[in-house]
């Protein structure tokens, strides 16, 4: 009787990890680097990010032929069923965006500490696996320090994926193997491999050493603070990643989400601010209001207004201020689409991007009464706070700290590759978003560039103040960073250099 190759290979937990930087590990992705076994939700985010709800729809369809497959006839029948669902007609191109700037957050917050514990400790480290290795190769090598994938190849024809695959296949079985061992002729089998199923074997059988990581769903996650390198920055309109069910509750959810949504922007837009707040709540938009507001300016005594520095979460920031303060106030923006300005419920004026010009401008606002800016001059999703630009602690000494905080549960209100039109639309779609706005101590004179400090110590004092307000952490990254890592450009050119870990600062 032939031994199950199954009992011949010890748990992860086995696997010593020190010394061990002269070994090359191979690892399987689905259920040994990650937690999960599914692929389902990473080609659900792919499908929904590149070709939108019907795309989702159309996938979600085609999952109850593709786990028939999977179960009755062979793996990388079940496998091929989804790719075709998701990649058919797609841009590479796009992939490629989504595999840049979607996915690696959601596959970072999967993480087996385990496997990552032997992976990591490797001086080189590969994957093989039956995912299309146009959705994986990005996360694998920016963010674990792959110096090597291997996975299923997608045909395209004139930039776009067939949704067919390249032969040997879907890689699984024997063709995991096969791969393999032409990628290690010349250099010798792994030290290490790791593997979940019994498709993955044949290969580990190849490797000096072969450990089984058993599905343990209470597993936790690597830590965010564990990882090789921090997510800063991340696109994509879901916050959460989609199993089956979760992704029939989206799709049923955006029709309704999106009326629900219309009438909220309705009533920000249309009721007089005083009466926006009780609206929002009534609506199931929550807002949070901590610390006292300062009243507002008296015109008749020739006080200029009050400068708001809130940090940068949405661009609806400036409009929750109004809410919280029950007035509105104008803001000062860089870059929103003209349908977010038309359905503004608050005055916004464009920056010029020209210093001497933008300074006029704004000094000239102050002196019609209180106004908000954004210094990081873009978005942030994670607890980082971007550089802020000093060019406001130059006009007043009458600055306020505004802590902005949100809470979104299906939909992220911004991008950074999508239309920005819609950003307001997909927060208030979200069942129940709430905002937290927390009023700091007004800017004490002696810290003022009039008491004598440069307008970046003020600038970078404010961003320390509202970063300890809100637990996060200081960095020196900019809106151009922001964007040559997710979309590839700065409004200039069109490059994609990568963005260095090395930029993130204590606060």
């Amino acid at each position: 009787m032939t031994q199950n190759p199954c009992r011949s290979f010890p748990t992860i937990d086995r696997c010593a990890s020190i010394g061990r930087d002269k070994d090359t590990v191979i690892a399987d992705l689905d259920g040994t680097l990650l937690r999960g076994r599914s692929s389902f939700p990473y080609f659900a985010l792919v499908a929904f990010e590149v070709g939108g709800i019907l795309r989702l729809l159309f996938l979600l369809l085609a999952t109850p032929l593709a786990g028939f497959l999977y179960y009755f006839v062979s793996e990388s029948a079940g496998i091929q069923v989804l790719i075709f669902a998701t990649f058919s007609g797609m841009k590479v191109s796009d992939i490629e965006s989504v595999a840049q700037a979607v996915l690696p957050k959601f596959y970072s917050t999967d993480l087996h500490p385990e496997s990552w514990r032997v992976f990591s400790s490797c001086g080189k480290r590969c994957v093989l696996t039956a995912n299309p290795r146009i959705m994986v190769e990005a996360f694998l090598k920016d963010y674990l320090g792959a110096d090597m994938v291997l996975g299923t190849e997608v045909a395209t024809y004139k930039g776009r994926a067939t949704g067919f695959v390249l032969p040997p296949g879907v890689l699984v079985g024997k063709n995991k193997a096969d791969a393999l061992k032409k990628a290690f002729t010349d250099t010798g089998m792994p030290e290490i491999g790791l593997g979940d199923r019994q498709t993955d074997f044949p290969f580990m059988t190849l490797c000096k050493e072969s450990y089984v990581v058993p599905a343990k769903p209470e597993v936790e996650a690597v830590g965010r603070d564990k990882l090789p390198k921090p997510i800063v920055f991340h696109d994509g309109r879901l916050v959460a990643k989609l199993s089956p069910l979760m992704a029939l509750i989206t799709i049923l959810w955006i029709p309704m989400g999106f009326l629900l949504s219309c009438l909220r922007i309705a009533s920000g837009a249309l009721l007089p601010m005083p009466l926006v707040y009780s609206a929002f709540w009534a609506l199931g938009v929550r807002v949070y209001v901590k610390g006292t507001p300062p009243p507002p300016p008296k015109k008749s005594t020739g006080q200029s207004g009050v400068l708001f520095i809130c940090s940068h979460r949405t661009l609806l920031d400036p409009i929750f201020l109004s809410t919280a303060l029950g007035r509105p106030i104008c803001a000062v923006t860089y870059s929103v689409s003209r349908l977010s300005e038309i359905i503004s419920p608050i005055k916004t004026v464009r920056l010029t991007r020209d210093r001497a010009t933008d300074a006029a401008m704004i000094k000239k606002l102050l002196e019609e009464g209180d106004l908000v800016i954004c210094p990081e001059g873009t978005t942030c999703r994670e607890p980082f706070l971007l550089r802020f630009s000093a060019l406001f602690a130059e006009l007043t000494d009458h600055i306020v700290p505004v802590a902005m905080a949100n809470r979104m549960s299906m939909f992220h209100g911004t991008t950074a590759r999508g239309w920005k039109g819609m950003d307001p639309f997909y927060f208030f779609m979200n069942p129940s978003p709430a905002y937290e706005v927390t009023f700091l101590n007004k800017l004490p004179h002696e810290l003022t560039v009039t008491a004598g400090k440069t307008s970046h110590e003020v600038a970078n004092y404010i961003q320390r103040v509202i970063a300890a307000s809100l637990s996060y952490e200081c960095t020196s990254f900019t809106r151009k960073d922001k964007y040559r890592a997710l979309a590839g450009n700065d409004g200039i050119v069109v490059n994609k250099p990568k963005v260095e870990a090395n930029k993130i600062m204590g606060c």
